[in-house]
């Protein structure tokens, strides 16, 4: 069994509770300064999957006062980047290396992003590079979808 990265490790030693979520949520901001243009809250972060909540304020909206589309593509690449190091173990790197957005409905309230694999990869397969699909479904508070991104990672054994 390979170690956990670095930062699945921190999240596991504080608490699970709103604190612990508030506190791990900070300390990736100040690792990944542009993920705070959102102000994520990582709720839930585990193998395989994770959630991520932005507050609809005024500093994500657009000219229509709705959530702007690059903010919710933000906080989508905040969760994958969050599975990411939830589920590729320390002996492995990734690397985003492409985005697939869908915009399918006007966004008006807070979003939460679930992030999610549809099964999970086999890493001690992986001799060389290979492209693994993270899968970000974004919601608004009545679970309504309301962008879809599909982000293309690159892993490597290190």
């Amino acid at each position: 069994m390979t170690k956990d990265s670095p930062t699945y490790a921190l999240r596991k030693r504080l608490p699970k509770n709103v604190l612990g979520n508030a506190l791990f949520s900070a300390g990736m901001v100040a690792r990944v300064p542009y993920f705070g243009t959102v102000l994520p809250l990582v709720q839930e972060m585990r193998p395989g999957y994770c959630r991520v909540v932005s507050p609809n304020w005024f500093g994500v909206h657009n000219h229509l006062g709705t959530f702007h589309a690059i903010a919710a593509c933000n906080l989508a690449e905040t969760a994958m980047g969050m599975l990411m190091e939830a589920t590729v173990p320390s002996s492995h790197r990734w690397i985003p290396k492409a985005m697939n957005v869908q915009y399918l409905a006007k966004a008006e309230t807070r979003l939460t992003a679930h992030a999610e694999f549809a099964e999970e990869p086999d890493f001690e397969a992986i001799t060389d590079g290979v492209e693994m699909v993270v899968s970000i479904r974004v919601c608004d508070t009545a679970g309504a979808e309301v962008v879809h991104a599909d982000i293309t990672t690159w892993v490597t054994p290190k």
